[in-house]
């Protein structure tokens, strides 16, 4: 025999012996036949299959197998280590796998996902650590996937058809035999589901579940980003047909169980453009010369029962989306803009906390319970306002909701004022004690009528959604309280926040001291303070939406539990939500709570609780994201018109494969790749947060200023490039 012939030989055994291994670890307590091994492994002619036979019996003598009973062969008991984490995969398709308890996140090459998708549960085996090397590991099986519906975009064959998806983390494209294709046609936007993932292919088998349109049209990009995190755009059928037969009539023998406010004034202040006022203030000065305040919410409980088939559907989405362009509420119209809707001149059921205030805005009394209002008003952020700025009543055409000047009685602009003084007295209170005041700069745009971003604008809080935001935050944490220090201990949802990472103050600090700003890390008190002070100082900065959106990243994430650990950004001990029932289902489960204690129950179980409060918390998280890419999406929709512009702009983000640039005046947000930048080769100084010319030394960094121009703009993959055109000098 040739030695060509004998290494290949051996390499075919080799091969045929790593199969054995694969085919019996991978289910260990399963046995198997040479058969059933040989079909797994490829091996069909006869020659090849004596010599798996033969191989076989050398490993069972070896005792590297077992031979468990006659012809059926297992793998030894394991050794190994596993362990259970989460998967994230990075934009080179490698990933790292998150386990609790690990410190350090064991990274898995692409040849060693096993199947595994972005955010599944897998089981992984971490190899012995190296001195000086990170964490490595394979992932051994998918203990659970994180979900297994994908956007994309179908590229038909003759007698089948691929799904591309849309996500870059998703490395595989999707096989849809043609019975499966749900008359999508070749380069339709789709929702494809995954049903299987045959060992011996390279593809996971799918089905279309949905046609979304072509690319790039508006609606077909919108129900992508919906679908992306699996919120639904519409409800189905049979639960609109359930809520249009909700009884939603208000009767006196209801109104004989509640505490009657129809006479109290009362009011709403929104957004001018809301569908939906949840919550109203009520307004009256006491004979002792304190003032009766209340809070009032939408009694969404009195409708939505337990265990019905709204219920369950609210539950499910457990919250409102807002998205640049529509809202995708939680419940219904009939729900949550007719009869949940707390509008002018029409009575309606609430849940109220009501308090009795003196001048210093300290609590003399507090009641809470079901009650009924009538609301006198309903305005706009910008009428509060110009009655605060003011002093009156007289609100002039150009910010009236009516569409005309008018004028508001001397009671309501008592009423308004009384309450301005009083809120401002709570928010100083609460910034003494260590609050945190994000007041971040939202991005909003004007849209014609075919969805067209027009213009960019920004929404700053001004003192009337400060006014309504410290009375919804007073009667969150009065709830929460309430309920929360009765002894024995009652089971109740909370809205927790937990203490920021030191290691990320650390950072944020390195970060900010190149704009001349620093942290005070002496104890929490002061850490409070000088982040207060540096949001602050950067108002009105060029670096001000970086920072800002630093700080918040430094930040833990608030999220729902029944575990009272307090709300360090607001510096309560107690917080729940308790105002927002039209939009966020927690609200809901706290006002079943809220009356349940109310008479008297029992304390209700905890765990059933606590998975309803981690349910909630991934779908707001779900929900922010969507949000963000619609946001992003428009962004970009914006810029395509602006292609030959030069936009001055501030470094946000540094990575080695190029530099985020957010430019200045629409907070519009790209990346500059560094193959792209011109004479001369860039290297990424992660320390520096900069990249380098390696022959030049010139220096781009987090921060600087620059002038850039669109380059290319990707509505599909939501990508927005631009080129460098050089420092901002």
């Amino acid at each position: 025999m040739s030695k060509n012939n004998k290494k290949a030989r051996n390499h075919r055994i080799n091969e045929i012996t790593k199969g054995i291994f694969t085919v019996l670890e991978k289910d260990p307590k399963k046995g198997f036949t040479y058969k059933q091994i040989a079909e797994r492994i490829g091996v069909t002619d006869a020659n090849e299959r004596n010599q798996l036979i033969k191989r076989l019996t050398q490993l069972k003598e070896k005792k590297r197998i077992i031979e468990e009973t006659r012809g059926h062969y297992r793998a030894l008991p394991s050794t190994k280590t596993y362990h259970t984490g989460r998967v994230d995969i990075t934009g080179r398709g490698n990933a790292y796998i998150i386990v609790d308890g690990i410190d350090e996140d064991v990274f898995v090459p692409f040849n060693k996902l096993n199947k595994a998708f972005h955010k599944d549960t897998v089981e992984v085996y971490i190899f012995p650590k190296r001195k000086g090397k990170k964490l490595e590991g394979e992932i051994t099986r998918v203990v659970e996937r994180n979900k297994t519906n994908f956007v994309g975009i179908v590229d038909m064959q003759k007698t089948f058809a691929f799904v591309r998806p849309s996500d870059f983390r998703m490395y595989t494209d999707i096989f849809v035999p043609k019975d499966k294709i749900k008359g999508a046609e070749n380069g339709d936007k789709v929702v494809v589901e995954i049903t299987e993932w045959p060992d011996n292919t390279d593809s996971p088998f799918g089905t279309i579940i949905d046609v979304l349109g072509k690319p790039g049209e508006h609606q077909t990009e919108i129900h992508s980003i919906l679908a992306e995190y699996g919120l639904p755009y519409e409800f189905p059928s049979e639960v609109e047909q359930y809520a249009n037969t909700l009884d939603t009539s208000i009767k006196s023998e209801e109104i004989a169980k509640r505490r009657d406010m129809r006479e109290v004034l009362t009011f709403t202040i929104d957004p001018k453009d809301a569908k939906d006022f949840d919550d109203a203030l009520s307004f009256e000065v006491l004979d002792n010369g304190n003032y009766e305040i209340g809070i009032h919410i939408a009694d969404v409980s009195h409708y939505l029962q337990p265990d019905t088939l709204l219920d369950e559907e609210a539950y499910n989405r457990a919250t409102s989306v807002y998205l640049v362009d529509r809202v995708v509420p939680m419940l219904p119209e009939v729900l949550s803009n007719n009869a949940c809707s707390l509008r002018p001149n029409e009575e309606k059921y609430t849940f109220s906390a009501i308090f009795e205030l003196n001048d210093k805005a300290q609590i003399q009394n507090q009641w809470f319970g079901r009650t009924v209002i009538d609301s006198n008003e309903r305005f706009a952020y910008e009428e509060a306002q110009h009655i605060i700025e003011h002093g009156n009543g007289d609100i002039p055409t150009e910010i009236s909701i009516r569409g005309k000047a008018y004028s508001v009685s001397e009671e309501v602009v008592k009423a308004t004022l009384t309450m301005d003084k009083l809120a401002k007295i709570m928010r100083s209170k609460r910034m003494d004690q260590g609050a945190i005041s994000f007041d971040k700069v939202e991005v909003r745009f004007n849209l014609n009528e075919n969805n067209e971003p027009e213009s960019v604008y920004f929404k700053e809080a001004m003192d009337a959604n400060k006014l309504i935001e410290e009375f919804m935050l007073l009667a969150n944490r009065k709830v929460a309280e309430f309920i929360g220090k009765q002894k024995p201990k009652k089971t109740f949802v909370y809205r927790t926040h937990a203490d920021p990472d030191e290691d990320k103050l650390i950072a944020l600090n390195s970060i900010i001291s190149r704009f001349g700003h620093k942290l005070d890390f002496k104890d929490k008190k002061s850490i409070s303070a000088s982040l207060n002070q540096l949001l602050e100082d950067v108002k009105g900065q060029k670096e001000q939406n970086l920072v800002d959106t630093l700080a918040i990243r430094s930040m833990s994430k608030a999220i729902y539990t029944t575990d009272n650990i307090g709300h360090y950004g607001l510096a309560f001990d107690y917080y729940t939500h308790f105002t927002s029932p039209i939009r966020r289902y927690p609200d809901v489960m706290v006002h079943r709570l809220l009356q349940h204690y109310l008479d008297n129950g029992k304390s209700v179980k905890e765990e059933i609780y606590e998975d309803k409060c981690k349910h909630s918390s991934d779908m707001e998280s779900l929900a922010a994201n969507a949000e963000r890419d619609s946001i992003k999406y428009m962004q970009i929709k914006f810029m395509q018109d602006h292609q030959d512009q030069e936009f001055v702009g501030v470094i946000s983000g540094v990575t080695e494969w190029g530099i985020y640039v957010e430019i200045i005046e629409n907070k519009c947000e790209g990346m500059v790749r560094i193959r792209d930048i011109k004479g001369d080769y860039y290297i990424f100084d992660e320390k520096e947060y900069a990249i380098v010319g390696e022959r030049t030394k010139k220096t781009y960094q987090l921060g600087d200023e620059v002038v850039v121009m669109v380059k290319n703009t990707d509505l599909i993959k939501r990508h927005l490039d631009f080129s460098l055109i050089g420092k901002n000098e």
